[in-house]
């Protein structure tokens, strides 16, 4: 009758450890998604460059937290985030371009402002594929967009 219990108990800890592990991978899948890698978007204007952000200086919007070097740059972000947000919610704008489209991952390195406008892409290459024919390539972007941002996380 030992044993009996003690593989009772022994299968009780190993459930109770799965059932652990699996909310906090259920916790981790519902988190807000961060933005551009954490880094400013603020900045890119401000800058003209990436800053990365600080997580003390964090705003939510359109279903991801935004990161800031500083409070003023939050605050002016938060006053007007359509004038300092990425495009397309910052996905990679030569991913969406593409014939279909889809959604990327941006390497916040890899950026461009046009016509007042930031544009973040997957890589330096991209980048430069994507500026070899800006205004075909963004006129594509803002029509694959309304499909593409439909499309789960990369």
């Amino acid at each position: 009758m030992g044993r009996w219990v003690y593989r009772l108990r022994s299968s009780a800890a190993l459930v109770g450890l799965l059932f652990v592990a699996l909310i906090s991978l259920r916790a981790q899948g519902d988190e807000t998604r961060l933005a551009i890698s954490g880094y400013d978007p603020v900045a890119y204007f401000t800058d003209g460059k990436p800053v990365l952000g600080m997580p003390q200086f964090e705003h939510v919007w359109h279903d991801a937290r935004w990161r800031f070097a500083s409070a003023a740059h939050r605050d002016l972000f938060v006053g007007d985030p359509n004038r300092y947000a990425p495009q397309y919610d910052g996905y990679c704008a030569m991913g969406l371009a593409m014939e279909k489209g889809h959604k990327a991952t941006a390497d916040p390195e890899a950026w461009v402002i046009v016509d007042g406008k930031l544009y973040v892409m997957h890589s330096l290459a991209g980048r430069e594929n994507w500026l070899q024919n800006v205004s075909e390539n963004i006129k594509r972007d803002n029509e694959n967009w309304p499909s593409v941002k439909q499309q789960p996380e990369p």
